[in-house]
């Protein structure tokens, strides 16, 4: 759904949307799918009500009309059958129900909030259940190999991103946006804005601070469209994402780690499981350097290293002793 969209929605939604942006900090993209989740919603509930001709179909179910009675009026029942909906004619999976569920809750609870309803008629909806599968990222050699695999006219600058990533395990969008400014050599600090517009601070260890003086010995300074961006790409421009994509899969194939299903995210994962399984760091410590909003997003770093725990004694050569007594049996 594009920005204009939201347009055609009614009013009450506009204004939930216009909340999310500007007091929840909500990023564009999670505003958008918002908004395409309560749309399809909606939809479903003008479908359901027979307040559309039966042959509409559903992706031109217009709901710009929807009064604010239909609106406010609707149940616990309504929610669930949607969701049923979503499973078996749109054959969405549990984590996307999930997240409509998510959407439906919250634009409810801020109804109930701000005087429109009384109390929320989906306060006590559960969403799907959903499993969490477990970040993937590069081992410890495979980060170095990584690494050793830059080459060419800018590996200066690649090596810089490389190592800022696996250290630091930033976002693409904050690394993209680091400015010279943002970083403080006196306590080797830099100034991190995050999802939300939010802004924390981000320590940097020797192999950080020496990849960047490296890089800026030979980074661009004549002609720069962006004069205070960290990155410059080859048309002097501040980096962007898919320029920032296009050199970690180059450096992924060289290493060999092409096709394993390894992405400029997954270097995120890998800076957090590193700190993690060498590091002494506990999950708060974790959630504050990787900026997450909730705890409960962060511990799943440590199921990565109990499920590493586990595997590690089960490699145990006596693990299948009592086994092969049995068998002697």
């Amino acid at each position: 759904m594009r920005n204009e969209e939201i347009a055609t929605l009614p009013m009450v939604i506009i204004r939930y949307l216009e909340y999310l942006s500007a007091i929840k900090n909500k990023s564009d993209l999670t505003v958008l799918e918002y908004a395409s989740d309560l749309r399809m919603f909606f939809r479903f509930i003008k479908q359901s009500r027979k307040l559309v001709e039966a042959d509409t179909p559903f992706d031109e179910i217009g709901i710009s009309d929807l009064t604010d009675d239909v609106i406010y009026n609707i149940n616990l029942s309504d929610a669930y059958a949607f969701l049923a909906y979503c499973r078996t004619k749109r054959n969405n999976n549990a984590n996307a129900r999930a997240r409509k569920a998510v959407a439906i809750k919250r634009f409810y609870k801020y109804l109930e909030t701000n005087g429109f309803i009384e109390k929320s008629p989906v306060m006590h909806l559960e969403s799907p259940q959903t499993k969490r599968a477990l970040p993937k990222y590069l081992s410890l050699e495979q980060s170095v190999a990584l690494l050793d695999s830059v080459e060419g006219k800018f590996k200066e600058r690649d090596y810089c991103i490389l190592t800022i990533f696996l250290n630091c395990g930033l976002r693409l969008s904050e690394l993209c946006g680091i400015n010279l400014s943002d970083i403080n050599y006196d306590d080797k600090t830099l100034r991190v804005l995050g999802k939300g517009n939010k802004e924390r601070t981000v320590y940097l260890n020797n192999a950080c601070i020496d990849a960047i003086e490296a890089y800026l010995r030979v980074r661009p300074a004549d002609g720069l469209k962006d004069r205070d961006a960290l990155f410059i790409s080859n048309q002097k421009n501040r980096i962007s994402r898919q320029g920032v994509q296009k050199l970690v899969e180059g450096c992924l194939k060289r290493s060999g780690l092409e096709g394993m299903g390894f992405s400029t995210h997954k270097l995120r994962h890998t800076a957090a499981t590193l700190m993690y399984q060498y590091g002494d760091v506990d999950p708060l410590q974790l959630k504050e350097i990787l900026g997450h909003e909730n705890l409960s997003t962060t511990e799943i770093y440590t199921h990565v290293y109990n499920e590493q725990l586990k595997q590690a004694v089960d490699s145990n050569p006596l693990n299948n002793l009592s086994k092969r007594k049995k068998s002697a049996e």
